[in-house]
C-alpha cells in the first residue's frame, strides 16, 4: 500500500507545542478537558488518564464518566471536578465496552460530541468516529484498528496492519476523515491533509497495560491547552498527538531507566 513521506517527530518540534503556564494564567487559560472514561470493570483508565492529563499541564479536568468510577478517580486526584461544565476539549472511551453503554452514558458521549471541540477518540470510543466535527484524532492499536475497519466494511487483519502500519493509518485517514495515532513499537501519526509523522518508541517497556489510557490523557491535556490553536487550524491535532506521543515515549524511558537503577 504506498504512502507518502513520513518523518520522525523529534524533541525539537514538540517543543513548539509544549506550553508552560504564564503569569497571567489561569485554570482555563490553561485548559479544561472532559473526559468520559473508565467502567465498573476497567476503572483504571479513568485514574490513569486523568492523572496523565493533570502531569501534562492541563488547568483543570472534568469527570463526568460513570459513577462507579469516580470515586476511585477523585481518590487518586481529588483536584478533579466531577460535575459537568465548561471544557475545551474531550477524551473519551479509554477502558469501556462500546456494546454496553447505559442509556445516561450514550447521552453524555453524543453530548460531548455535539460540542464541536476537539476530541480524543480510545479504545471503547473509537466507534464514535465520524460523530463528530471538531478537530478528532483516533488511537487505536492494531487489533482495535482492525475491528474498527471491519466494522465499517474494509476487510483486513490484524497481520495486515502490522505489517504495513503507515499504509493502513493513512489509509484509515482518508477514509474517516481524521487524524490517527496508530500505536505500536513506531507510532504513526497522519491525517487526512498529509501530514505524517512517526514515533519511535525510547523503550519497549511501553508495552503493558494501562500505557494507552496515559498516552490519550497527555493527548487530551494538550488539546485542551491549545485549544484556542486547534480552533484556528484543526490540522493542529495531529502535531500534538505526536507531541504526546513523544513526551509519552520520554516518559517511559526515565521511568524504566529509574526502575532499572
Amino acid at each position: 500500500m504506498a504512502t507518502g513521506t513520513w518523518r520522525e517527530w523529534t524533541a525539537d518540534d514538540a517543543s513548539d507545542w509544549l506550553a508552560e503556564p504564564g503569569a497571567g494564567d489561569d485554570k482555563y487559560r490553561r485548559g479544561v478537558l472532559g473526559v468520559i472514561t473508565g467502567s465498573a470493570d476497567y476503572p483504571g483508565a479513568a485514574v490513569l488518564g486523568v492523572e496523565a492529563a493533570h502531569r501534562a499541564g492541563v488547568g483543570m479536568v472534568r469527570f463526568t464518566g460513570p459513577r462507579a468510577v469516580r470515586r476511585a478517580v477523585l481518590a487518586a486526584r481529588p483536584e478533579t471536578v466531577a460535575v459537568a461544565g465548561r471544557v475545551q476539549a474531550w477524551l473519551l472511551g479509554s477502558g469501556m465496552d462500546s456494546t454496553n453503554r447505559s442509556f445516561r452514558l450514550a447521552g453524555e458521549l453524543q453530548h460531548a460530541l455535539a460540542s464541536g471541540l476537539p476530541s480524543v477518540l480510545d479504545a471503547g470510543g473509537l466507534d464514535l468516529v465520524g460523530s463528530h466535527t471538531g478537530p478528532t484524532v483516533i488511537t487505536p492499536h492494531s487489533r482495535e484498528l482492525a475491528r474498527l475497519l471491519h466494522d465499517r466494511d474494509t476487510a483486513c487483519t490484524v497481520e495486515e496492519i502490522d505489517a504495513d502500519p503507515a499504509g493502513w493509518a493513512e489509509r484509515t485517514a482518508h477514509q474517516l476523515q481524521v487524524a490517527v495515532l496508530l500505536k505500536g513499537a513506531v507510532t504513526h501519526v497522519c491525517d487526512p491533509d498529509g501530514i505524517r509523522f512517526t514515533v519511535t518508541a525510547s523503550t519497549h517497556w511501553l508495552a503493558s497495560a494501562g500505557t494507552g489510557d496515559v498516552l490519550g490523557g497527555i493527548i487530551g491535556a494538550l488539546a485542551a491547552t491549545h485549544h484556542e490553536r486547534l480552533a484556528r487550524d484543526a490540522s493542529a491535532i495531529t502535531h500534538l498527538a505526536a507531541t504526546a506521543a513523544l513526551v509519552h515515549s520520554e516518559a517511559a524511558r526515565r521511568a524504566s531507566e529509574a526502575w532499572e537503577g
